[in-house]
């Protein structure tokens, strides 16, 4: 019996290094999540068990649905799960595929470093601004819209960089998602 591992393309090491950045997001994002239902575990017992209402929570929640969402779009367009319209695509012959493929991943890279470069500028606008209750700058909000930006854009610019590289070398280190 034949190891399926054996016949599929080498994944370069560059995927494999954002393969781990990927499941570091995706921790985060679950450590967030965790997080912000303890803490509404909290806002409930606090309003309706001590009479005390911990204000502070919805503002955390609110932070924290913020990294929750920004990571976890990142690592769908690395998985190219995120955003995806594939029927129009699966219904090209191959050659036609791979261009709408790398016309994507660059629309998508450009779209991450507008989002990395507009980001950076609330981050900054923002440092000065405290949350309410949590006196920590404003910028920590947008921070995660940063981190989206930044990881869309490596994730997307490598892709198309692999993409070139199997087009015109020959290469073999992007998967399409239904060879997955």
């Amino acid at each position: 019996m034949s190891n399926i591992a054996e016949h599929a393309p080498a994944r370069h090491p560059l995927v494999l290094v954002l393969d781990q950045l990927a499941r570091l997001c995706i921790l985060m994002s679950s450590l967030a999540m965790v997080t912000l239902i303890v803490t509404f575990g909290w806002l409930v017992f606090g309003r309706y068990v001590l009479n005390v209402t911990p204000t502070w929570v919805e503002q955390l929640a609110l932070l924290l649905v913020c990294y929750i969402t920004f990571l976890s779009a990142s690592v769908g367009v690395h998985e190219q799960t995120h955003l995806g319209v594939t029927m129009f695509r699966h219904m090209l012959p191959a050659s036609a595929r791979k261009i709408v493929l790398l016309f994507t991943d660059i629309i998508l890279a450009s779209f991450g470093t507008i989002m990395l470069i507009s980001s950076i500028e609330l981050f900054n606008f923002g440092w000065d601004t405290l949350l309410p209750m949590l006196n920590i700058p404003e910028s920590f909000r947008t921070l995660s819209a940063v981190l989206c930006g930044g990881l869309i854009a490596v994730f997307s610019g490598l892709r198309v960089v692999l993409r070139l590289s199997d087009l015109f070398l020959k290469t073999a280190y992007v998967q399409e998602q239904e060879e997955n």
